[in-house]
């Protein structure tokens, strides 16, 4: 089965960027979630696994960039210009399904990581 494997995660000042990596094998369409407390899980963005499609959170558009090696089974969230408001439990999702306008609903995705904490201070 397909496991998922999110890494990069930390505290940073606002400005600051962060990297984010999730581990995972497979010809998958996939995407970032995060969630904050008290919040439900949002969409960030989503990659297909030719990356010929790219999807961004209009939140997020501009400031973070979505991308994935498939040599090294590795796809990737860089996080630019990070604000308060980023901060939030990241998820790393897969799915065996192409990639359709509900790219951006969580049900799509079948194989979700544990998450990694991401904290932006003032």
């Amino acid at each position: 089965q397909v496991q998922l494997v999110e890494s990069g995660g930390g505290l940073v000042q606002a400005g600051g960027s962060l990297r984010l990596s999730c581990a995972a094998s497979g010809r998958y369409n996939m995407g970032w979630f995060r969630q904050a407390p008290g919040k439900e899980r949002e969409f960030v963005a989503a990659i297909s696994w030719s990356a010929g499609a790219i999807y961004y959170a209009d939140s997020v558009k501009g400031r973070f960039t979505i991308s994935r090696d498939n040599f090294k089974n590795t796809m990737y969230l860089q996080m630019n210009s990070l604000k308060p408001e980023d901060t939030a439990v990241y998820y790393c999702a897969a799915s065996s399904l192409g990639l359709s306008s509900d790219y951006y609903r969580a049900p799509l995705y079948d194989y979700w990581g544990q998450g990694t904490q991401v904290t932006v201070s003032s």
